[in-house]
């Protein structure tokens, strides 16, 4: 098999894989079934299922790398710029919503430095320009606010409600609170 059709074979595994296991639960013969390969070809390339949902989460944090790089958080508003992370955590993450459901993560050292640090820089240019409450670090506000994200996909409120609407939402409740808006 040349490089090139491994390649792509194992995107089309990941591909499937990534639909499958978002819509619920699938055997690995499921989804070796659903990408068109036999089961010897998908252990080959997974010989685990561990394995294979570790390399969802690196295709993952790839995707989510780009975006956030993609996203120009250093030409925006701060506030514009956690509207923007909220918008591509969503739409990323409801690709591999089975990997939040899961609890699996990129390797931590890597995920740092492609992803927490530009997320960083956000709030503490939130901090730094008063937009923020000072009460708190920029890592603790990051924190709350990538747990507000998980809950969001957790409850599937980007399939309920749509990634814009969604994203728009928890921008607002991270900013503004769960307090009741006047009408």
């Amino acid at each position: 098999m040349s490089a090139t059709a491994h390649l792509n074979t194992r995107g089309a595994i990941l591909e499937t894989a990534a639909r499958l296991l978002t819509e619920g639960d699938a055997s690995m013969v499921e989804i070796a079934e659903a990408a068109g390969v036999g089961r010897a070809t998908l252990y080959r390339h997974f010989p685990t299922r561990d394995a294979l949902l570790a390399a969802l989460a690196v295709q993952a944090l790839d995707e989510i790398a780009q975006r956030v790089a993609d996203a120009g958080l250093e030409q925006t508003s701060v506030i514009e710029g956690i509207e923007r992370l909220a918008r591509v955590f969503l739409t990323v993450a409801d690709r591999y919503v089975v990997l939040v459901r899961e609890r699996v993560r990129p390797e931590p050292d890597e995920a740092e430095r492609r992803v927490g640090g530009p997320l960083r820089a956000v709030f503490e240019r939130g901090l730094r320009e008063g937009v923020l409450r000072s009460d708190l670090g920029p890592q603790a506000q990051l924190r709350l606010f990538s747990s507000l994200v998980t809950g969001a996909l957790q409850a599937g409120l980007q399939r309920e409600l749509g990634i814009e609407e969604t994203a728009a939402i928890l921008t607002s409740f991270f900013l503004e609170g769960a307090r009741a808006r006047p009408l």
